[in-house]
């Protein structure tokens, strides 16, 4: 994301203002490239903003980063930076949850374990003696949500008062809000591919967990009662 247009050509990449989850730069006839009127909610009049783009143009290592961007983000440059004069493939905020993605992934592969259901790897992060008492009052699910949660809540405040008002935020906290949103996700998706029944041979009892708790099959619950 920061390298590629870097790299590019001073001038290469314009202003650029399109719609998420749809190609608008492909070519140099796409969506993006028209003559939008410049108060409208999406894109704007191409021609004013430094002439049309293209990604399909650059070449593939380039292509690629920029039509990840234009599928993935609005690409609206007022929300975006520029580096080297041209404009980045993503806003400032999907940077800011890229980062977070990055960093929840690596941070999990570094303390997170393996302990069969996703929300008992997902607590994994925190320290056994930290959340015994989750596990005393079994109240695991409850706080993986309400993390999951808090960890939202920063980009929900921001673009949704910005969306229903007349709020207008600006980029260092669109990117610092989408870090901990980005986080969040690097760490369930990491906590998800990595709860492995299979590396206890599907034995329950394997599993050690915090405060002496351990894990029962439905199989095994039945035959308790």
């Amino acid at each position: 994301m920061f390298l590629v247009p870097f790299l590019m050509p001073t001038g290469t990449v314009p202003e650029l203002s399109g719609r998420a989850n749809l190609m608008d730069y492909a070519s140099e006839d796409s969506w993006g490239n028209h003559d939008h009127a410049d108060d409208g909610e999406m894109g704007h009049n191409q021609s004013a903003h430094g002439g049309t783009f293209a990604w399909t143009d650059l070449n593939p290592y380039y292509a690629f980063v920029y039509a990840f961007g234009d599928l993935n983000c609005h690409q609206k440059f007022e929300r975006s930076w520029t580096i080297n004069g041209n404009q980045m493939p993503v806003c400032a905020r999907d940077v800011g949850i890229f980062f977070g993605l990055a960093f929840g992934g690596w941070w999990f592969s570094r303390r997170g374990v393996n302990r069969w259901p996703i929300r008992d790897s997902f607590l994994s992060l925190f320290s056994d003696s930290l959340i015994e008492p989750l596990y005393m009052n079994d109240r695991r699910l409850t706080a993986m949500f309400g993390i999951g949660l808090l960890f939202c809540l920063p980009v929900i405040l921001d673009g949704g008062i910005q969306a229903v008002t007349s709020y207008e935020s600006n980029n260092l906290l669109r990117v610092t809000t989408g870090i901990p949103f980005g986080f969040i996700i690097g760490w369930y998706f990491s906590a998800s591919i990595s709860s492995r029944p299979d590396r206890f041979g599907h034995d329950a009892s394997k599993v050690h967990l915090p405060a002496g708790a351990r894990l029962s099959t439905p199989v095994e619950a039945f035959e308790s009662e």
